[in-house]
């Protein structure tokens, strides 16, 4: 038998909401640079490979409270810091055609991994919230 439960009620959590744009990419812009100019003061920017990574890995950190239509934002506020600051010639916005088409593709399917990621995470966490402990087993 099916029992029905207000989704608003205190026993049963609704899935978060998520964060809004516009913070989310602001986020990116300070995390972004906070993260280049600690790989700068540690020497890691001698690895252009380096950055992207670290860089990658914020993109899902940050996709993770965030809505699907704020990837793009993200990856392309990763990216202006990874060309500006992490690659020769550094300060100097450039394009070098299909690797920085690359790099941006990275960086883009990292931030719709974050997104992807915790949207499952939500839908798990809900599932377990609405279903009887019963029906799970």
């Amino acid at each position: 038998m099916v029992e029905w439960h207000p989704l608003r009620t205190p026993t049963v959590r609704p899935v978060p909401e998520p964060v809004a744009t516009g913070f989310v990419c602001m986020a990116a812009f300070a995390g972004s640079c906070l993260l280049v100019a600690v790989l700068g003061a540690v020497g890691g920017l001698s690895s252009p490979s380096l950055a992207l990574g670290a860089l990658c890995g914020l993109a899902v950190l940050l996709g993770l409270p965030a809505r699907f239509r704020a990837a793009p934002g993200i990856a392309l506020v990763c990216w202006l810091f990874l060309n500006n600051f992490a690659i020769a010639p550094r300060g100097e916005l450039s394009w070098e055609g299909r690797l920085d088409a690359a790099r941006l593709v990275l960086l883009l399917a990292a931030a719709f991994l974050g997104t992807v990621l915790a949207r499952i995470m939500h839908a798990h966490g809900a599932h377990h919230r609405v279903t009887p402990r019963r029906e799970r087993q």
